[in-house]
């Protein structure tokens, strides 16, 4: 059986989960929807799907599930819309910026019992997998300490900084989810700093380009998360867990892994300095991972929750900037 896919909205990250829906074997592309019609008619073209709306998809009874890559703000609506359609729904995140909204959104999912996974494809990075797989089979013994790096090259436009809801709820939940999944216990409390050292605009708009975040568990447990919108070196992403018994890393992603050494030192080429080429197998993993996940019926990981989880540490650490205190969270 071919789970078979609507991709709604045809943009940057639509054409990335088409790639990697055309790439499974047991997936197939068989509609685009898309507000701006050029978009949704190139995308439909190049992997031989149909141009439909979005209620004619909701509708169809040859779409078995539906990628949702639109607009943050369309988000919740069309989980709900799809949800009662009876669809198996795959999310961008966040779900909203808005924390009730959410809880809203994920009671129409649980009550109509519908399927959803939320995008947090650095699950599903390789070598983070690898990481987490150690950490599982007890190598550093108990988990001590966290540290993210995770750093852009360069700042977005700045008209989307003032509509991407902020560096936490933008970029750093990205790390905030993969903390949760590292630490392995439910974070009790959120600490974070921020400041603009990149670019007064993105101060001017509301925004910070500079960020740490300390997390910590009701056992002592504590992840650090740094962020900054400017490395000029690449896309820095790094993890390092700090365990009992010892400590296991991921270290960054180069251009290739060729290492030049000669008596001036060692060399090796830049980094990648994209995130959809550095996560360009995590992309593919985690839409085969729902794939399987439709196919047999299993608990969609990431959840919904999940995007819920990392949605209320994003939300907890803008509150302790503002405030200047620790945030206490009720987390699960």
């Amino acid at each position: 059986m071919s789970v078979r896919f609507a991709v709604l909205g045809a943009g940057r990250i639509g054409q990335v989960h088409a790639r990697a829906i055309h790439g499974d074997r047991e997936a197939s592309l068989v509609a685009v929807a898309d507000a701006m019609a050029p978009a949704a008619d190139a995308l439909a073209t190049e992997y031989g799907a149909q141009v439909r709306t979005i209620d004619a998809i909701a509708s169809a009874d040859d779409i078995d599930a539906v990628v949702i890559c639109t607009p943050t703000d369309m988000h919740a609506d069309l989980i709900e819309q799809f949800a009662h359609a009876g669809k198996a729904i795959f999310c961008e995140k966040p779900i909203d910026l808005d924390v009730a909204r959410v809880r809203a959104c994920l009671a129409t999912v649980e009550s109509t019992q519908a399927t959803l996974m939320v995008a947090f494809q650095r699950r599903f990075d390789p070598d983070f997998m690898a990481l987490k797989e150690r950490i599982e089979a007890g190598v550093i013994g108990d988990v001590e300490m966290v540290v993210l790096t995770s750093r852009d090259p360069a700042p977005p436009p700045i008209d989307y900084i003032k509509r991407s809801g902020g560096i936490f709820r933008d970029m750093a939940i990205h790390d905030l989810d993969v903390a949760r999944w590292l630490l392995g216990e439910p974070v009790a409390t959120v600490q974070a700093a921020a400041s603009v050292m990149v670019d007064p605009a993105i101060g001017d708009a509301g925004d910070f380009d500079t960020a740490n975040v300390i997390m910590t568990t009701a056992s002592g447990r504590q992840a650090t998360i740094n962020n900054s919108r400017r490395a000029g070196y690449g896309y820095d992403q790094r993890i390092e867990v700090f365990g009992s018994k010892g400590m296991v890393s991921a270290l960054n992603t180069h251009e290739s892994r060729t290492v030049v050494a000669t008596r001036d030192g060692y060399t090796q080429p830049p980094l990648q300095d994209f995130f959809m080429s550095r996560y360009e197998r995590a992309y593919a993993n985690e839409i085969a991972a729902f794939v399987q996940c439709v196919k047999h019926g299993a608990i969609a990981n990431p959840s919904g929750n999940d995007g819920l989880q990392a949605l209320i540490l994003a939300d907890a650490s803008l509150q302790s900037i503002k405030e200047q205190r620790v945030i206490h969270v009720d987390c699960d």
